[in-house]
């Protein structure tokens, strides 16, 4: 492989509760690596069916702010037709129509460009998952 495309996979531990994760911190490290000063592109994308990537403030409460809002969106009861696994299952597999399962940055001289209160977040409602997978990929500019 190239040294103008890293990617790893990250292990989250997203526990057995709805959550918001951040990952600013696992995004800036791989890029002190994966970029080594050069500008580009960081794709963050999350493979699985029922998670997904929001750049949203935490620790100020806006990350409980957006899974009320998921809750009242999308609510866990027995609406959905999708009926496997605890009760309203269903709408983890909505919610990445709504939180996308990726996001693409720009990355200036290695470094992850993000708005003052910008972070990469994994936003999951399923509680029948209690790790996922993430994968981070930096495409170098020429």
């Amino acid at each position: 492989m190239s040294d103008a495309f890293t990617t790893r996979l990250l292990n989250v531990a997203s526990g057995s509760r709805e959550t918001v994760v951040d990952l600013t911190h696992e995004c800036e490290a791989f890029l002190r690596e994966a970029a080594a000063g050069r500008s580009g592109l960081l794709n963050v994308f999350v493979p699985h069916a029922t998670a997904g990537v929001a750049l949203i403030e935490t620790g100020a409460g806006s990350d409980d702010d957006l899974l009320a809002a998921l809750h009242s969106l999308l609510p866990a009861d027995d609406r959905w037709q999708h009926r496997h696994g605890s009760r309203g299952h269903g709408r983890d597999h909505v919610l990445p129509a709504i939180v996308a399962p990726h996001a693409t940055l720009p990355v200036i001289d290695g470094r992850l460009e993000l708005g003052t209160w910008q972070s990469v977040c994994l936003v999951d409602t399923n509680r029948d998952n209690l790790e996922r997978k993430v994968r981070l990929s930096f495409l170098a500019g020429s």
